[in-house]
């Protein structure tokens, strides 16, 4: 055997490394990854965007995010008040038929019941006699019937169109019996109309059943915008300002924007705890009243810094990682974190503002990438 070959072949023996390692920068390590720096460059995964939908990634960009001191609390999730109202009736009267139900979407004016009570039937029959006879009086004039006369016709009229508006009728209508002028209309039906744009929320009645004043029939709600209470011992609370950022983790982990509008002025006499309330931007429809959440409430100021959803950073080949988009390849990005506040994580180098990552699914592609990988090292 010539020397320089038996010199090649004791000079690899004695090192460990394949001979041919210089020429193949790509060959697996013995544990059947790819080597670090030649993962991390050549390892992206070719993903467009409708299977990443169909897959549940979703990907955003970076942002610059004040971390300030967060104060986190038990919180639950209530109707807006301001944003919601009761349909009652403001007379006993039958429920004769229902037009809305639990759930429903509805407008303002939109018809929601049909009731029909004796005293608005006395009401409108009233109006329409009042009516007639005030068109009459007016008609001759006051040259013809004397002041008195006049003036009280027209107090009649107005007051029987008075007693109506206040039973339940709305003006349109009213307005609609009075053009139709027909005495047998004046059977005391009439419908309640929702007061606002929202959803039903309550609906506890059966057609049939005598409602007496005041009893709810409705209760329409604008979930679009809520209320979290979050409960803070009152030292936490003083450090709290009137429009303060906070954060709400929903059911499904991830965390929805908001902000504190009010604090209470009472401590609850068990807890004795000061709530403090927060109000969320709820148009995904992901939070329900009654729902138990976390709040993660800011409690000073801080410079904004990059910072990504923590789920967006994983442990990849022994360094914190993202998953950078590039087209319609996901990059793995070893990053440099800093600290962790209400569910964000402070990037200090490896990504700047505005890079596209995943922030959803990142488990799975950092899964998807090891199992490329091992399939390349046992293929070799």
């Amino acid at each position: 055997m010539p020397y320089s070959i038996l010199f090649t072949l004791l000079f690899a023996l004695g090192t460990g490394t394949p001979a041919l390692a210089t020429e193949d920068h790509d060959a697996p390590s013995e544990n059947g990854h790819a080597h670090e720096e030649a993962g991390h460059e050549e390892g992206a995964l070719e993903m467009d965007a409708a299977t990443r939908t169909a897959q549940g990634i979703v990907t955003a960009p970076a942002r610059r995010l004040p971390l300030a001191d967060v104060i986190t609390a038990p919180a639950e999730v209530v109707i807006n008040l301001y944003r919601s109202s009761q349909v009652t009736p403001r007379i006993a009267a039958q429920i004769m038929a229902r037009h809305a139900r639990l759930g429903d979407r509805v407008k303002r004016s939109q018809r929601l019941v049909t009731l029909s009570s004796v005293e608005m039937a006395e009401a409108q029959g009233q109006l329409l006699v009042a009516d007639r006879e005030w068109q009459r009086v007016r008609k001759l004039g006051r040259k013809v019937v004397s002041e008195r006369r006049y003036i009280e016709t027209q107090v009649t009229r107005q007051q029987a169109y008075a007693r109506v508006l206040a039973y339940g009728m709305t003006e349109a209508q009213i307005k609609a019996l009075l053009q139709q002028g027909d005495p047998s209309r004046a059977t005391g039906a009439f419908d309640l109309l929702s007061p606002q744009e929202g959803t039903v929320i309550s609906d506890d009645f059966m057609v049939g059943e005598l409602a007496e004043p005041g009893e709810v029939l409705f209760e329409i709600s604008d979930e679009s915008l809520l209320w979290v209470e979050a409960k803070l011992n009152p030292e936490d609370a003083t450090r709290v300002a009137i429009g303060a950022p906070a954060r709400i983790k929903a059911g499904d982990g991830d965390w929805l924007e908001g902000r504190v509008v009010q604090r209470h002025h009472q401590l609850d006499e068990t807890t004795r705890t000061q709530s403090i309330r927060i109000e969320v931007d709820n148009r995904s429809d992901r939070l329900h009243p009654g729902q138990f959440v976390e709040a993660a409430i800011q409690s000073g100021e801080a410079a904004p810094v990059v910072a990504v959803p923590s789920s967006a950073v994983v442990l990849f080949q022994g360094s914190p990682t993202v998953f950078k988009l590039e087209g319609d390849e996901l990059h793995p990005q070893p990053v440099e974190t800093g600290v962790t506040r209400a569910g964000y994580t402070e990037i200090t180098a490896g990504l700047a503002e505005g890079e596209e990552i995943v922030v959803k699914g990142a488990f799975l592609i950092k899964s998807l990438l090891l199992k490329s990988q091992m399939g390349e090292g046992h293929a070799h």
